[in-house]
Order: C-alpha cells, then sequence, then structure tokens
C-alpha cells in the first residue's frame, strides 16, 4: 500500500457540505472519496484554473437514448468511462479545431 498523508485546509462551510452529502451517498470513508475525486481531477486533465462557463440545452429523448448507448459501448471498448460532458466537449473542441484550421487555409489564399 502507498504511504498515506493527511491533508488539511479550510474550505468554505456551503462547500464542506456538499462535499459530506456526496461523500455520503457514494457509501466511502472521507480519505476514499477525498482520493476518488482528487485521482479524478488530476487524471481527467481538468487541473486548470480558468475560468468555466455552464452550457445547458435539451435534446429528443431517442437522441438521449442513442447518446447513453454510445457512451455505455465506448466506455466498454477502451476500459475507460467516457461522461456526457468529456463526449460534448470533444466535439465542440474538433468542430472549432476544423473551422480555425479551414479559415486559416482560407486566409492563405
Amino acid at each position: 500500500m502507498d504511504e498515506v498523508k493527511n491533508l488539511c485546509a479550510p474550505i468554505p462551510a456551503a462547500l464542506h457540505a456538499r462535499v459530506r452529502a456526496e461523500q455520503e451517498r457514494a457509501g466511502l470513508t472521507l480519505g476514499a472519496y477525498m482520493t476518488e475525486l482528487l485521482t479524478k481531477f488530476f487524471e481527467g486533465g481538468e487541473h486548470t484554473m480558468e475560468p468555466m462557463r455552464t452550457m445547458a440545452f435539451q435534446i429528443p429523448e431517442d437522441l438521449f437514448q442513442r447518446l447513453k448507448q454510445y457512451l455505455s459501448a465506448e466506455s466498454a471498448r477502451t476500459g475507460k468511462k467516457l461522461s456526457q460532458k468529456d463526449f460534448v466537449l470533444g466535439l465542440l473542441q474538433r468542430a472549432l479545431d476544423e473551422a480555425e484550421a479551414a479559415k486559416t487555409v482560407d486566409n492563405r489564399d
């Protein structure tokens, strides 16, 4: 087993309450929950402090079910959970990269 170290830091009471509620819902000890949370944070590549914005929209039920099936199949194929967020972010990033690349090519002509 890896050596363990204590991590202690004051956080806002409202955030503390949210963390504890999620930890209890997960059925994990606080140490196990924080280890999982921090591991996902760093391994997920989301450890930047850049400002974030929320994007929300509705989609038809049949499209949603197709998306869930795809995410499940892709997660099984790769052995790594693919979330809706990661999937949509990937689509947006690819589309914007392609549009910017096409614009660069157009500007050279």
